[in-house]
């Protein structure tokens, strides 16, 4: 299952669209366009598809941890022993 296989069914199951998917992407500071997105999602055989790169996978799994989850709470100092 490529990246592209991930992302697309990420994107039924959550019904999302290339706007909350840009958003999701804002959240940790990546930028992508809308057309780069509608190649991502093309057929294999398109003219125009463009391979998933993991970079991409991943920035966007941890955008979606942030949209769904909330920000991290920051961090409180820990009592030293």
């Amino acid at each position: 299952m490529s990246n592209n296989d991930i992302f697309k069914k990420l994107r039924v199951a959550l019904a999302l669209t290339n706007d909350d998917i840009i958003k999701i992407m804002g959240l940790v500071n990546f930028k992508v366009s809308k057309s780069e997105l509608g190649d991502i999602f093309r057929n294999n055989d398109h003219p125009n598809f463009k391979p998933c790169g993991d970079q991409i996978l991943r920035n966007f799994l941890n955008g979606l941890v942030i949209y769904k989850r909330g920000p991290r709470p920051p961090k409180q100092d820990q009592p030293k022993a």
